[in-house]
């Protein structure tokens, strides 16, 4: 417990900040998702059945997308709720839409194998040319929708 306590107070102020306002908003998403239907969390973004490329974005839009990453990501390792891929990237989603940085999130699904393995999920989210949440192993999974906002 003391050396989380030492790793946040190592944080500057803005990334503290951010690691609340993830924190919350990831508690916000994944409420949402217990109790509301999909559809109407992404109702005013445009889905997609195919890849679709994030529009480009500044250097202090990119550094700031990066900055939600990792705030979205140690908050993640925090949460008293189950905090998975698509909560991430929902939250990814409202926070880089709160500072009018355009992006994307995927879902998609990777088949198992026959016998033992039952077909995976993934949500990710993706500002610029950088991946904001859920960036592991993305070239096993199928695209089967993407949801883009601001452009």
């Amino acid at each position: 417990m003391l050396n989380r306590i030492k790793k946040f107070t190592a944080l500057n102020r803005d990334e503290r900040r951010l690691f609340f306002e993830a924190f919350v908003t990831l508690g916000i998403m994944r409420f949402a998702l217990l109790t509301l239907p999909f559809k109407h969390l992404v109702a005013s973004l445009e889905q997609y059945k195919e890849p679709v490329a994030a529009p480009p974005l500044t250097e202090k839009e990119l550094n700031l997308a990066q900055n939600i990453g990792r705030a979205i990501n140690r908050a993640a390792n925090h949460t008293l709720w189950e905090s998975a891929c698509l909560v991430q990237a929902l939250a990814a989603q409202k926070m880089l839409q709160k500072r009018n940085i355009p992006g994307v999130f995927y879902l998609g699904v990777m088949p198992g194998n026959r016998s033992q393995e039952p077909m995976q999920a993934h949500a990710w989210s993706q500002a610029g040319d950088i991946i904001v949440s859920g960036g592991q192993n993305l070239e096993s999974f199928t695209i089967i929708s993407a949801f883009i906002w601001g452009r």
